[in-house]
């Protein structure tokens, strides 16, 4: 049986590989805040997971 991953380190993981990936400015950045338009809401979604809100 496979064990699901959590929701925090889920959205980490799908924001962290975008960054990797991003031509749109993500790469060059030193905040999260200030990267593209799909970095940050994958960001976001990041923090409300951390923050508790997919409990």
């Amino acid at each position: 049986m496979r064990q699901a991953e959590l929701p925090m380190l889920r959205a980490y993981r799908l924001w962290h590989e975008h960054t990797r990936k991003c031509v749109d400015g993500c790469k060059r950045v030193r905040k999260a805040q200030d990267g593209c338009e799909s970095g940050r809401e994958l960001w976001a979604s990041y923090r409300h997971a951390y923050a508790g809100g997919d409990r």
